[in-house]
């Protein structure tokens, strides 16, 4: 099923995430044209095929979310330490402002507290309001700037870097 085809009603989640843990699978080879269908749909400047594939290789939690055959959404987060870092979390234009995003963010933070993180960082567009919405929203706090960290239509453009500390003192809760 191509990426244009993804359209998910609102109907359609509560079913979705009643299944939750059968719907998210770890992100295999098998994966990567649809999700690099995804990722030129939605950004302007996508992830390379070579990045999942490094992803994957080097035993990153990346996990993709199924409904039946339709792939809905995906992320892939790297452990480092007591650190993880959200590297990308993408959802299918068709599936975008349904809460999967949100959700999925809520399930990768629980699955690295498991794994030992005391928090998660990440970076993420100026530009990109909605996502700075939703980060600020479950409790990201913004820490610093990367410069030029992005490549844009004209020049680069920066990252904030938001992080949320998920054990410990001043951690809050997961979705």
């Amino acid at each position: 099923m191509s990426a244009a085809q993804t359209r998910l009603s609102a109907a359609d989640v509560p079913a979705l995430l009643q299944c939750w843990k059968q719907a998210c699978h770890p992100m295999s080879t098998i994966d990567l044209d649809e999700i690099d269908e995804i990722e030129r749909e939605i950004y302007p400047f996508p992830w390379s095929r070579g990045n999942f594939v490094d992803s994957i290789r080097s035993n990153y939690d990346a996990w993709v979310l199924r409904d039946g055959n339709r792939l809905l959404a995906y992320c892939v987060c790297m452990l480092a330490l007591d650190e993880a870092h959200l590297l990308n979390i993408s959802v299918a234009k068709g599936a975008q402002g349904l809460g999967l995003g949100r959700h999925l963010l809520g399930w990768v933070e629980q699955g690295m507290a498991q794994q030992g993180a005391l928090s998660m960082l990440l970076e993420v567009r100026p530009s990109n309001s909605v996502a700075q919405g939703l980060y600020q929203s479950v409790g990201y706090q913004r820490i610093g700037m990367r410069k030029a960290y992005y490549p844009a239509l004209s020049g680069r453009e920066d990252a904030i870097v938001m992080r949320k500390m998920l054990q410990g003192e001043g951690a809050g809760s997961t979705v």
